[in-house]
């Protein structure tokens, strides 16, 4: 049995080589990579109907801000919900341009710039 201070220790060094075997990407913490992927998950969420729009755009913004560029489009379309009731849009109409950048950013291709052999 090890400590929590011995596995914050071992873990980094162990997590990528078995995430590896098992065909899995390791993202390094606070990566651009893991957080779009972190991002194009809660999409995916919000496209199975796991999600509504209005709880993904939340989600992107609490987590995300407006600092990851991939999601920026979500975070400002979360703002857009707080003003809805002094504009002429819909609830049903910011649904919709969510759900339409939720389909884009998932057929977005994946890049993985950021990635490497973290073992070299």
């Amino acid at each position: 049995m090890h400590t929590r201070a011995e596995a914050d220790y071992n873990v980094p060094d162990l997590l990528p080589p078995a995430l590896d075997e098992l065909g899995l990407i390791f993202y390094p913490v606070g990566s651009v990579a893991g957080q779009e992927t972190a991002a194009r998950a809660l999409v995916a969420r919000m496209l199975a109907g796991e999600l509504t729009p209005r709880e993904l755009v939340f989600r992107i913004h609490q987590r995300f801000g407006h600092e990851l560029p991939l999601a920026e489009r979500l975070a400002n379309l979360n703002d857009e919900y707080d003003i809805l009731e002094y504009g002429d849009r819909t609830v049903d109409q910011e649904d919709a341009e969510v759900t339409a950048e939720g389909r884009r950013l998932a057929a977005h291709p994946t890049v993985f710039a950021e990635l490497t052999d973290s073992r070299s």
